[in-house]
């Protein structure tokens, strides 16, 4: 994979930091010069995927979250979202939508597909006890179009 530029973050496992992967998506982004639809699809991927560890990965526990974004040539966006926590027992029936492993707090189930829906490939690899992984990747439009 040719890398034309990248960043890595690693959060605590914390509601608050949905908003600070938001933005350091969006900051490292404005060097590509995406659409603002573009922008506001990617941040709603990674805010979900965030959530997704916050909530379900880590189930109120505490942990970390490894955010990678890296801009590849042709203008596709590769975003990685790794945790450590409880891991996904079975990941097709986890991206089903309205599947959740919280209903009691009134989780829709849709996550993954919010994701799917945004992106151009979504890829989810879990182990139980070990934690999941979310890479996603978008090209983005060429200017002008």
């Amino acid at each position: 994979m040719d890398i034309l530029n990248e960043i890595k973050v690693t959060m605590p496992s914390l509601s608050v930091n949905e908003g600070t992967a938001r933005a350091v998506v969006s900051s490292f982004l404005v060097q590509l010069d995406p659409t603002v639809e573009e922008l506001s699809d990617i941040r709603t991927a990674v805010s979900e995927a965030v959530t997704n560890s916050v909530v379900h990965g880590y189930r109120g526990t505490k942990g970390s979250i490894e955010l990678t974004v890296r801009a590849l040539p042709e203008r596709e966006v590769y975003i990685r979202i790794k945790d450590r926590g409880c891991g996904i027992n079975d990941v097709k029936q986890a991206m089903e939508p309205l599947f959740t492993t919280a209903p009691e707090e009134e989780r829709s189930g849709l996550g993954f597909s919010v994701m799917e829906s945004f992106m151009d490939k979504l890829t989810v690899k879990s182990k139980v006890g070990k934690g999941t992984t979310v890479t996603m990747r978008k090209r983005l439009s060429a200017h002008g179009d």
